[in-house]
C-alpha cells in the first residue's frame, strides 16, 4: 500500500521524547485521521520487508462491539514508524517538547490494525468522531521495524483466558461461579484450582476449566437459568459429592485420573442430566439423596491412570466418559 498523503496533516499538542535513544512522539488525533494517516506492510509485500497478517473482520467487529460501550470502552495506543516523514515543531523555546507534528506522508502501523479497523467500523455506523491515541517512532528502519513487531505479537504474551475470567467475574455470571470454585474453602477445587492459569502438580485445574466444567453442568437445560448463587451451590453439591464418594482418587491426581481435566469434563457433562432428570422445580434444587444413590453406581468405573482412561483425551474423550457414566447409573 503507497504511503502517500493526498496534503499534509497537522497534529496539534503532541509530546516529543526518547525511548532508548530513539525520537518518539505521542498524542491523539481524530478518528477520522486515524484511519488515513498510516497502512500497513502486509507480509508478501514485494519489497520483501512486509510483516502484518491480513485483517481479521471478526476481530474489527469485536473491536466495533466494544467501543459501542461507551466511555468504558478505553484502548492502548496504535505504534507506528513514521520512517522520518514528520517533522516536529516546539510551540516555544521554554517547551522544546511540545508542539505541533506534521506528517508529509504515511506512516507504517506496526500495531494496532485490528483497533483500527473496528474504529472505522464503528464511526462509519454511528457517523461519530473518537479521540484514537498514538505513539510514533520518529524512524525506524526495516529491520528494526520487524523486530518491533516480532516482540510485540511473540515475547509479549496475553494475560490468558483464566485471568481474564477473573477480572471480569463481577460482570459475567459463570466467571464468578468458577472464581467462587477455587476461592471458597468448602469447594472441593480450593486446593486444586488456579485462578491465573498457570498449573502446578498440586494445582492443575485452571479457572478456564472450571468456567467450561459449570458450562458443561448447567448448559441447555433449566439450570442456566438459576442465579449465580444457586449455579454455585448446584457445582459445590455435586463435585463435594464425588469428592467424598472417592475420596482417595479425588486428592491423588498421579495414581488416579478423577480429576484430570478431561475426566472432570466427563463428569460435569454426565451430571447435567443426572441433575436435571433429578431437580425439584418447586424448590428449585437438586433431589441430594437420590442423586447420591445414583452416584454410588460409579464405583464401577476404573479410576486409575492405567486403566482405559489413561487414554481418553480432549472433549471427545470427555463425551465418551459421560456415555460410560451414564450407563452405569442406569445399570
Amino acid at each position: 500500500m503507497s504511503n502517500v498523503l493526498p496534503s499534509n496533516i497537522a497534529i496539534e499538542n503532541v509530546i516529543q521524547s526518547k525511548m532508548r535513544g530513539r525520537v518518539s512522539y505521542q498524542g491523539f488525533v481524530s478518528s477520522q485521521v486515524a484511519i488515513n494517516f498510516s497502512y500497513s506492510k502486509l507480509f508478501n509485500d514485494p519489497s520483501g520487508k512486509g510483516y502484518q497478517r491480513p485483517i481479521d473482520k471478526k476481530r474489527c467487529n469485536d473491536f466495533a462491539n466494544y467501543l459501542s460501550q461507551g466511555e468504558d470502552a478505553l484502548y492502548s495506543p496504535i505504534l507506528l514508524n513514521a520512517a522520518g516523514h514528520w517533522e516536529f515543531h516546539a510551540y516555544d523555546n521554554n517547551r522544546p517538547n511540545y508542539g505541533r507534528l506534521i506528517c508529509k506522508k504515511k506512516a507504517a502501523l506496526m500495531d494496532g490494525q485490528h483497533r483500527l479497523g473496528g474504529i472505522r467500523q464503528y464511526i462509519k455506523e454511528t457517523d461519530s468522531t473518537l479521540n484514537v491515541p498514538f505513539l510514533a517512532f520518529h524512524y525506524l528502519d526495516d529491520d528494526e521495524e520487524i523486530k518491533l513487531f516480532d516482540v510485540i505479537n511473540t515475547k509479549a504474551k496475553g494475560i490468558g483466558t483464566s485471568l481474564s475470567r477473573y477480572l471480569n467475574r463481577n460482570n459475567d455470571e459463570i466467571s464468578w461461579v468458577a472464581t467462587n470454585l477455587i476461592l471458597k474453602p468448602e469447594s472441593p477445587f480450593f486446593s486444586k484450582g488456579t485462578l491465573i492459569g498457570k498449573r502446578t502438580k498440586e494445582k492443575n485445574i485452571t479457572l478456564q476449566n472450571l468456567y467450561n466444567i459449570v458450562k458443561f453442568l448447567t448448559k441447555k437445560s433449566e439450570l442456566e437459568n438459576l442465579s449465580k448463587e444457586k449455579k454455585l451451590n448446584l457445582a459445590l453439591f455435586y463435585f463435594n459429592l464425588i469428592k467424598e464418594l472417592f475420596s482417595e482418587e479425588w486428592e491423588d491426581n498421579k495414581l488416579y485420573r478423577l480429576t484430570h481435566i478431561t475426566c472432570l469434563y466427563g463428569l460435569a457433562i454426565a451430571g447435567n442430566k443426572i441433575i436435571n432428570d433429578n431437580f425439584i422445580v418447586k424448590s428449585q434444587q437438586p433431589d441430594s439423596a437420590k442423586i447420591a444413590s445414583i452416584l454410588v453406581n460409579l464405583t464401577e468405573i476404573d479410576w486409575s491412570s492405567n486403566g482405559d482412561l489413561k487414554y481418553i483425551k480432549g472433549l471427545p474423550g470427555a463425551n465418551m466418559l459421560a456415555s460410560d457414566i451414564l450407563n452405569c447409573i442406569k445399570g
